[in-house]
């Protein structure tokens, strides 16, 4: 059974319950990073399920919605209560071929994608983080939850990353 919209936002906001956001969205590149260090493209591209993402799809994923939340933020921050537009992430997978991307390369644009959202935050007032957007499916949504959703979404990423790296090694132990 698939998820309702309220418990994709509640499981994404448990991921950064008690815990800074900001300082998680600081970190989630190099964690990425370190994930991917010494794997071949093999490993990066192998989906764990036919219908699930390879490592190389999460992180051209990440590196997109990257993107849509650096535009999300300048609209919301410049622009109190605008009309926030979702994105069809399935779309995005298979129109901008994630499956063929380099995910070295994917993770250089999310490096880079995620200083620049970072520093906007840092160099605005904690004032404007009270500015809202009104988002499609999700409804109104100020920018300290969407630093929080991003900060969820970078661990639930992580994880799935995580798990597909374990699942590969408890193969390869088993194989032995």
């Amino acid at each position: 059974m698939q998820e309702t919209v309220q418990q994709y936002i509640e499981r994404i906001l448990s991921y950064a319950e008690g815990k800074d956001p900001l300082r998680m969205q600081q970190a989630a590149p190099k964690k990425l990073a370190a994930m991917l260090k010494g794997k071949n493209r093999k490993q990066l591209t192998r989906r764990p399920a036919p219908d699930k993402w390879s490592i190389a799809e999460i992180v051209a994923h990440l590196a997109d919605a990257e993107i849509a939340i650096a535009w999300r933020l300048r609209q919301i921050l410049s622009t109190n209560a605008v009309a926030i537009q979702a994105y069809d992430q399935e779309s995005w997978a298979r129109t901008f071929n994630y499956a063929k991307r380099d995910p070295r390369a994917s993770l250089v644009n999310f490096t880079t994608l995620r200083e620049a959202n970072v520093a906007l935050l840092k160099s605005v007032p904690r004032k404007l983080w009270e500015n809202y957007g009104l988002h499609q499916e999700r409804g109104q949504e100020s920018i300290s939850h969407v630093v929080r959703m991003v900060a969820g979404h970078d661990l639930n990423h992580l994880q799935q990353v995580e798990n597909i790296l374990k699942a590969k090694r408890r193969g390869a132990a088993a194989a032995k």
